[in-house]
């Protein structure tokens, strides 16, 4: 059984930056793939960053302005959130996938454990 916790959500101003984490304890973490999910109020989930043993990827909204990292020795993966829009307001969760794949944001069905999920809002 993998137990994973997120932390790091609050409120922030517009351009502002926050840094989630997610500790994923259990198990082989060298080995998952991990993602961070997120769910706007009154909208579906969506992907938005995920990390393997061999790749990252971002949705395209993201991209340039989020950076998903991962420490193994710490089984830590870590969302750095830079220049944020009122738009990135939402509830963030950390999926992990054991043993991992290549990520794919489109889907959830893959993910084997989830956390409860952290809440940013970025205020302007």
């Amino acid at each position: 059984e993998v137990q994973v916790v997120e932390s790091g959500g609050g409120l922030v101003q517009v351009g502002g930056s926050l840094r989630l984490s997610c500790v994923a304890s259990g198990g082989t973490f060298d080995k998952y793939t991990i993602a961070w999910y997120r769910r706007a109020p009154g909208k579906e989930r969506d992907g938005v960053a995920c990390i393997s043993t061999k790749q990252t990827i971002y949705t395209d909204s993201v991209e340039g302005r989020f950076t998903i990292s991962r420490d193994n020795a710490k089984n830590t993966v870590y969302l750095q959130m830079n220049s944020l829009k009122p738009e990135d307001t939402a509830v963030y969760y950390c999926a992990v996938e054991a043993p991992g794949g290549y990520c794919n944001l489109a889907y959830t069905y893959h993910m084997d454990y989830w956390g409860k999920g952290t809440l940013v809002n970025v205020s302007s």
